[in-house]
């Protein structure tokens, strides 16, 4: 029998009710972890639980509003809490609304920046603290082909990913030597929740939004959540124990 790659891992997600945080959230725990839903939708994040419980492992579920600093802070409080140390962070969290450059309101564009951007400094600021306690750990952040100028309509949600580039570097140059690692995973366009809600309030249905996609992205597909499970298990295990700084995309091809 091959040994579970997260094996007795304390992993925590924010946003891990929904989308790709759920998913991987699941996966983590098939792989052994111990998992730490951060988000809004307890019912979501217990089904969850149940799962992973099938798999032999455990997770809790902390009510987390990121527009609250101390939400975030709490999140890593109660993995310690609860399973007495914290190994790794995929910083999943995050909102994708319109928001031209030149129509953009304070409102939107402060909504963007305290969930995408302030709330994952945070989170980060409380991870690195535990595992500075543990001997080191993994920090994924989730980011965008958007971080490299992105699309006209998505100008205050381009600059969050951009950000988060910036922040990624720092903590990967900065707490390398704690054995403390970050890396940067560049999503690609992946129908969860939040798109196709989206894509609706704009009349286009989940068929035709696919059926755009598929004509528009180089692979000829969009993304499903289960595309990024392999890449996210590498970067939370030992496996991948010296990469750290590095962009991971999984893209379909897709730069824009």
């Amino acid at each position: 029998m091959l040994e579970k790659r997260l094996n007795g891992k304390v992993i925590v997600i924010s946003g891990g009710t929904k989308g790709v945080g759920k998913t991987v959230a699941e996966a983590f725990a098939k792989e052994g972890a111990k998992v730490v839903i951060g988000g809004r939708d307890e019912e979501s994040a217990l089904k969850s639980i149940r799962i992973m419980k099938t798999y032999g492992s455990d997770g809790i579920f902390v009510h987390t509003d990121l527009e609250k600093v101390e939400d975030c802070k709490k999140l890593f409080d109660e993995a310690v809490k609860k399973f007495g140390k914290v190994d790794g962070f995929f910083n999943y969290a995050g909102v994708t609304p319109v928001s031209p450059l030149d129509t953009c309101d304070v409102d939107t564009f402060n909504s963007v920046m305290n969930i995408n951007f302030r709330a994952c400094f945070f989170c980060c600021q409380s991870a690195i603290k535990y595992m500075r306690e543990n001997g080191g750990g993994s920090i994924v952040l989730t980011g965008s082909a958007h971080a490299w100028g992105g699309e006209k309509d998505r100008a205050a949600y381009a600059c969050s990913k951009g950000v988060l580039l910036t922040l990624m570097e720092h903590i990967s140059h900065n707490y390398a030597t704690e054995q403390i690692r970050c890396n940067y995973l560049t999503l690609g366009w992946t129908p969860t929740e939040g798109e196709v809600a989206l894509r609706k309030s704009q009349g286009e249905t989940e068929s035709e939004l696919r059926n755009r996609a598929s004509k528009i992205l180089p692979m000829g597909r969009m993304l499903e959540r289960t595309d990024y499970v392999e890449g996210l298990i590498y970067l939370m295990s030992d496996a991948s124990s010296m990469m750290t700084g590095s962009t991971f995309r999984i893209t379909a091809g897709e730069y824009i």
